[in-house]
């Protein structure tokens, strides 16, 4: 059995694991060890369909130390205009170049691929190869670092949670693209099953690869709000869109009267987009799409909106409200794991413990990146979880606001710590903080946008309780 020490043991090296130890490198000379079930960094990455891409810029996303893309610009596509999106190979890439690159060649990193995690006891923890069966002991000198509470779900992973008869073909978008592998007769028709990002992903998928949209069906529980992207992209140029977009969720969160009326408000303001403007959306998990995109998805009219599926049937689909007929030689596409699976929330910082979650939604690494920041230079648990509220992912459109709230709280409390409010300011995973502390004193105009960014801020604090009880009501 392999005997070793360290100070921090990271369970998981996917985007989360990565962020925080690329952070704890930089700002601590401690030694970490990164255990993982996958033979590459990069977790959920690895078992992504392949047409996966980020749905933010790449400027958002990865390690603090490392740049991902080249800050180049879109020039066709859906995307165009717009902040390049990596893939799922370029993301791949990246986090092998993170890890033997940046981490393992300081000297203070352990890395250990398909090795699970057992569990720790009074300090020390058990690994296990998943190839040899070898176990090793770990004793860990400061906290163990569970990287795996905010892990998103994937088809290829995820068993669906509906019954399939027999002779029914039902693939995950992996699969999807592996048809020529398939001797079986060409499919005459495709139907998607559920509603969040993958789903989206695969209807424009399989309009550009030039799939006629009536025969697409698309199985629909719940309408979805996305994020306009065009309100995401960090280029000074965008200032108006990114920085007055911010002002703009802010205005709306101040005078709206309730949830619904929030969400018509930021849809007039170019801050929210819905597919089919004649439903109202019930789901917001922060799906970012850009209008073009949008408009594709659009083209697809055959949509059922029978709540979720119990079961695929040869000629029928079984859902919530109802059977929906179907043509037999149908190709179900699974698109229904949880992207983010509901968990409690926790304490960030505990005894011996660490639980990377979200401290500014929807930044997953720049989260991480901040516990991690928080972790190498705050002395006691107390402080430390002060800094970083957990952010609740929303379940629905009311969790919207909520979400905002907590990451407007943190925010406030870091503008307060000027350590830190330094380092972000520095952070390449900080959205927009560079674009704001590089604004000429002169500019009055943009100055005069950030003082009415932080003015409706307060302003929208003031409101959010009110329509929260509203929305619980």
């Amino acid at each position: 059995m392999a005997l070793y020490t360290t100070d921090y043991l990271i369970v998981g090296a996917g985007a989360t694991g990565l962020a925080f130890a690329d952070t704890l490198l930089q700002e601590s000379d401690a030694h970490i060890t990164l255990v993982d079930m996958h033979g590459q960094p990069g977790g959920h990455w690895n078992d992504a369909y392949p047409f996966v891409a980020l749905h933010q810029p790449s400027a958002f996303y990865g390690v603090n130390s490392l740049e991902l893309g080249t800050g180049r610009k879109d020039t066709v596509g859906h995307n165009t205009g717009m902040y390049e999106l990596a893939s799922g190979a370029e993301v791949r890439g990246y986090f092998h170049q993170v890890m033997h690159q940046k981490l393992l060649p300081s000297g203070r990193v352990r890395y250990l691929p398909m090795s699970r995690y057992e569990g720790m006891d009074d300090g020390t923890a058990r690994v296990s190869s998943l190839l040899s069966g070898a176990g090793s002991t770990i004793t860990v000198r400061r906290k163990l670092v569970d990287a795996r509470h905010f892990s998103p779900g994937v088809p290829a992973t995820t068993k669906p949670k509906f019954s399939v008869a027999e002779g029914v073909r039902l693939v995950t978008p992996t699969q999807l693209t592996q048809l020529w592998q398939d001797n079986s007769e060409r499919p005459a028709r495709f139907c998607i099953l559920g509603a969040g990002k993958t789903a989206m992903d695969v209807g424009v998928w399989l309009l550009e690869c030039g799939v006629p949209q009536e025969a697409i069906s698309w199985v629909m529980p719940r309408d979805s709000w996305v994020v306009n992207r065009l309100t995401t992209q960090p280029g000074a140029e965008f200032f108006n869109h990114s920085i007055g977009g911010q002002v703009a969720q802010m205005t709306a969160l101040a005078e709206a009267t309730s949830v619904s009326d929030l969400f018509a408000r930021l849809e007039a303001s170019g801050q929210m987009l819905r597919i089919d403007t004649q439903h109202t959306p019930r789901m917001f998990h922060y799906a970012t799409l850009s209008e073009g995109e949008v408009q594709l998805l659009r083209q697809i009219k055959n949509v059922i909106r029978k709540g979720r599926v119990l079961a695929i049937e040869p000629g029928a689909l079984v859902l919530e409200q109802g059977h929906e007929a179907m043509d037999e030689n149908t190709l179900y596409i699974n698109c229904t794991a949880s992207a983010v699976e509901p968990r409690d929330i926790e304490p960030i910082f505990q005894p011996g413990k660490i639980l990377p979650q979200l401290v500014r939604a929807p930044l997953v690494t720049f989260s991480s990146a901040v516990c991690a920041y928080v972790e190498a230079h705050y002395e006691d648990d107390a402080t430390k979880n002060a800094l970083c509220t957990p952010v609740p992912f929303p379940r629905n459109v009311g969790g919207y606001i909520q979400s905002t709230l907590v990451s407007l709280s943190n925010q406030m409390r870091w503008s307060q710590d000027k350590p830190l409010r330094n380092w972000m300011r520095e952070s390449r995973l900080d959205g927009f903080g560079k674009m704001t502390a590089s604004i000429d004193p002169d500019d009055l105009e943009k100055t005069a946008m950030l003082g009415e960014l932080r003015q409706q801020a307060m302003a929208a604090v003031g409101n959010v309780k009110r329509l929260m009880a509203g929305s619980a009501a």
